[in-house]
């Protein structure tokens, strides 16, 4: 497998990892410059050149994985019989400088209703790096033409057409997804929200309307849906910043936008992925 496929695969199982990748090479060494070892939090992929180098450069990756806001850095290696690494010796007689880079759980955000406010909000978030679902009940929405704006995305975009059952893709989401509801539709808003409360594991979960709008829903989540207070106190209405009152669906949007950034801000300072912490970490020159 590539490197490109191997990140690819990471991404695609929402699990952190590590690129590293020679950087600079002086004398003799296993492998050239640019010889590249994806880490993940169980498996590796590729190869810098085995023996110590590899294997330190294995156990620091893993240690970043378990790491909040993990930044890239250099490891330098002395390649010489002089140096003892933690893993034994290599003697090849020249130095190598390896590359981490963290390669994080990217966001991910499921906008169920992309009409006007919709889509002028999938046009801010896909330019962010992140996987967006976009979901709609209509045959006219998803189409390639009024999804062409979003042709230059940085996000990966992942469409679902569902004519009957939207609530559905809420099982298809990866845990931690951000789910914002903003059909045309009344009555699918409200099937939305309840299986949204129903569906474990998803990030937030915010819904565009009214103060007369929610107290409805609030009243049919308690007493058809059988939600506790709390339990419904999950959905965050109205969504956006509360300082921004304009009613452009852009200007909308970008309210929304920016309120969703600043969780994504929250959950990174909060979370740490699954992976053993790491101890506080100098890079030591070792042998390899």
């Amino acid at each position: 497998m590539t490197w490109v496929a191997a990140v690819a695969r990471l991404r695609a199982r929402r699990e952190p990892g590590v690129l590293v990748t020679v950087a600079t090479v002086r004398g003799h060494a296993p492998r050239r410059a640019g010889a590249k070892l994806v880490v993940g939090q169980t498996e590796t992929w590729g190869s810098i050149g085995g023996g110590n180098i590899e294997a330190v450069a294995i156990d620091r990756a893993r240690e970043l994985n378990g790491t909040a806001d993990a930044e890239p850095e250099l490891m330098e290696f002395a390649l010489n019989d002089k140096v003892t690494g933690r893993h034994g010796v290599q003697c090849c007689g020249g130095a190598v400088t390896v590359l981490l880079e963290p390669l994080p759980v990217v966001q991910a955000v499921a906008v169920f209703g992309v009409g006007h406010v919709g889509l002028e909000l999938a046009r801010i978030l896909a330019r962010h790096n992140l996987d967006l679902h976009l979901i709609d009940t209509r045959p006219d929405i998803l189409t390639d033409e009024r999804l062409s704006v979003l042709a230059d995305a940085v996000a990966q975009i992942h469409v679902h057409h569902t004519p009957l059952l939207p609530e559905e893709v809420l099982t298809e989401l990866a845990p931690g997804t951000h789910v914002l509801i903003m059909t045309h539709d009344h009555a699918e808003d409200a099937a939305l929200c309840d299986a949204a409360l129903r569906t474990a594991g998803l990030g937030s979960i915010g819904l565009i309307g009214s103060a007369a709008k929610w107290a409805r829903f609030r009243q049919r989540l308690a007493a058809e849906g059988g939600h506790d207070a709390a339990t419904i106190d999950r959905i965050k209405t109205p969504i956006g910043m509360a300082g921004i009152t304009g009613k452009e669906p852009a200007t909308i949007a970008v309210s929304v936008a920016a309120d969703l950034l600043q969780t994504f801000e929250h959950d990174r300072h909060r979370a740490v992925p699954n992976a053993v912490a790491a101890a506080p970490f100098a890079p030591v020159a070792g042998s390899a």
